[in-house]
């Protein structure tokens, strides 16, 4: 164990007493907040600069309005549909719409005519009020007033409350679920790729330069290969936890200088969350804030910690055998495929069943299939798991590293060694089953 802590210690100290670790470390948390600043200043000088744009409105029927808004001011006239166009080219019109004799049972041949696509939003705003005012017409005629149907229309909001056992209620959100299980999912999967390509980079630079042989004589190759990866690890979290702490502190300095405020500050200006909900009931901050309140974020951070670790080194073992296998990084794409597969899955599973209902059999089956589980468990966290399945999924990860370090470590103990030799599928299977 003294020699597996000596590597661990080397692999530690080589990586974060480089330059490169330390501009890493403390450029890439000056990255997200200068982008995310970027975009809110872009934002908010469009719109200090917002200016009106004018769209003809060619109306065959004499029926239709648009109310114009804060960016869109539309425009009614007798205008022909010829002229509109040739304002559009001119640039005299943003736009110009023309809408002909209607069917209002069968409305078509809208068109919208610019120099340029509208925005999704545009298009969509003016096929709603056209819609409106062509059912407010269809109820006219039908000899209902539609203000008399508007007063009996009702706004419904569903506000969500789990249950837990022992009959406690918590208020929760999909939404805030979704994106807890978003970001902790994703980081996970790119800590893999990352932290495992390193491993496997410093796998064959080893062996490349002969180092490994001296090695190797003083330590067994599976404790060699132990230590690198916990030693790689501990980099990757140590790396990870700064982050998390700049990145947070420069969110903070971002939003202040340009004016805005975080959401927990906004609630101490609010009061106490009881009081937020007694004078703004809808106020979006109070119910975000009750629905982290309802997140046991001790566990969601445990839960993160351990399959955060579990999932690199269960892969991670996986990349130390492909670094051992072969000679130049151009040789590891043949043998990166098995490995890339089960992160694909995952990283698709989390978006198309896990995100989407955690509580599926594909997100079930997802988040207990060791090669799956640390990114798909991620995307259940925050929304509850049953205990006996969080301890499954927890014994079946366990279970797999120890699998797989297993398995790499008898691709390692021989493919270290091995220069110059075309390796393939057939002659690792040689290597595993070797005594």
């Amino acid at each position: 164990m003294d020699k597996v802590w000596l590597v661990i210690k080397r692999e530690y100290l080589s990586r974060v007493q480089k330059k490169s670790f330390l501009l890493a470390t403390l450029l890439t948390p000056l990255i997200f907040p200068a982008i995310m600043g970027i975009f809110i200043w872009i934002a908010l000088d469009d719109v200090d600069r917002l200016y009106l744009s004018i769209i003809e409105v060619v109306d065959e029927n004499n029926l239709f309005f648009i109310e114009s808004s804060e960016q869109y001011a539309f425009s009614f006239s007798n205008t022909s549909f010829e002229e509109a166009k040739r304002m559009v080219r001119d640039g005299e019109r943003f736009g110009a719409i023309h809408i002909p004799s209607l069917d209002l049972s069968n409305p078509s041949g809208i068109t919208f005519y610019s120099s340029t696509t509208p925005s999704i939003g545009l298009r969509t705003f003016i096929e709603n009020s056209l819609k409106r005012r062509i059912e407010e017409q269809k109820l006219f005629e039908a000899g209902i007033d539609p203000d008399v149907l508007d007063a009996y229309r009702t706004k419904v909001t569903l506000q969500t409350v789990t249950l837990d056992i022992s009959g406690e209620e918590k208020i929760s959100d999909a939404s805030v679920n979704y994106i807890i299980g978003f970001i902790s999912g994703i980081l996970i999967y790119i800590f893999i790729f990352i932290y495992g390509n390193q491993i496997m980079q410093g796998v064959i630079e080893e062996k490349s330069s002969r180092i490994i042989e001296i090695l190797v004589s003083s330590i067994r190759p599976f404790q060699l290969m132990l230590g690198k990866i916990i030693g790689i690890g501990a980099v990757g979290l140590t790396q990870f936890l700064i982050w998390i702490v700049l990145i947070g502190s420069l969110s903070a300095f971002v939003m202040g200088y340009l004016g805005l405020q975080m959401p927990q500050q906004q609630l101490m200006e609010l009061g106490s969350p009881e009081l937020s909900g007694q004078m703004y009931p809808d106020n979006n901050v109070y119910q975000t804030f009750m629905v982290l309140q309802s997140i046991n974020f001790f566990q969601l951070i445990m839960t993160f910690i351990f399959y955060f670790l579990g999932g690199y080194l269960l892969y991670g073992a996986l990349f130390a055998a492909i670094g051992a296998a072969i000679d130049a990084p151009s040789e590891a794409q043949q043998f990166m495929l098995p490995i890339t597969i089960p992160l694909l899955i995952a990283y698709m599973g989390l978006f198309i069943f896990v995100l989407d209902d955690p509580n599926s059999n594909a997100s079930f089956w997802l988040s207990i299939i060791p090669l799956t589980s640390p990114i798909a468990m991620m995307g259940r966290a925050s929304y509850g798991i049953p205990f006996s399945e969080l301890l499954l999924s927890i014994g079946l990860l366990i279970t797999g590293f120890i699998c797989t370090t297993w398995l790499a470590g008898k691709i390692y103990r021989i493919g270290i060694l091995i220069h110059g030799t075309k390796v393939n599928y057939k002659t690792i299977w040689k290597w595993v089953k070797s005594d």
